[in-house]
């Protein structure tokens, strides 16, 4: 558990807020899927709660990640971005879900983040292309997302076996003992 010890630390946190232009979605459900890079060039997909056809569907749902690595992370992190989706899934006449239709896709980079001034922003993102499922003459979909880092920070090196000096091993109130470390691990 000692190579944990003084790693830098980001919090990364995504927030898809809500949607709008949706009016041409009359009946099934609509979803938010969206794709994370990491730093070995594979794709992480994750996907919003369902919810029902509106024409402005609000999910306002978060997913934090922590990320521990290198000293570069920040610069790592300056050149990934997240792809988003708006999905439609229109359920059969039996009341099973089938495949979701693509209605939007936009892509917003890390570096926005980054390179702003409370590594902190919450934009409307529209998609460069209509999908085949949008009708013509409509405003096309689009998603308020938000995208937030706090750090680096440095974990502090953690208590080991009766340790008491809490304050040198970065524990609080006593809480600390040389079990946590495991569960830390497995949590990470």
């Amino acid at each position: 558990m000692d190579s944990f010890q003084n790693l830098p630390s980001l919090n990364c946190e995504l927030r898809i807020i809500r949607a709008k232009n949706l009016e041409f979605v009359s009946k099934g459900n609509l979803f938010v899927r969206y794709f994370l890079s990491t730093s070995n060039d594979t794709r992480v997909r994750l996907d919003s709660q369902e919810i029902p056809s509106t024409s402005e569907p609000y999910w306002n749902e978060s997913t934090k990640l922590e990320c521990i690595g290198a000293e570069d992370a920040m610069s790592q992190l300056k050149q990934q971005t997240v792809v988003f989706e708006i999905r439609w899934r229109t359920s059969t006449t039996f009341g099973i879900f089938g495949g979701s239709k693509l209605l939007f896709r936009a892509e917003v980079g890390w570096k926005d983040v980054l390179d702003s001034a409370e590594l902190s922003i919450q934009k409307w993102v529209t998609s460069p292309t209509t999908s085949k499922f949008v009708p013509e003459g409509l405003k096309p979909p689009a998603l308020q997302i938000e995208m937030k880092i706090q750090g680096p920070k440095v974990l502090p090196k953690r208590c080991h076996g009766s340790s008491t000096e809490w304050n040198k091993c970065g524990c609080r109130d006593g809480a600390c003992n040389g079990r946590d470390e495991d569960i830390y691990a497995q949590a990470a």
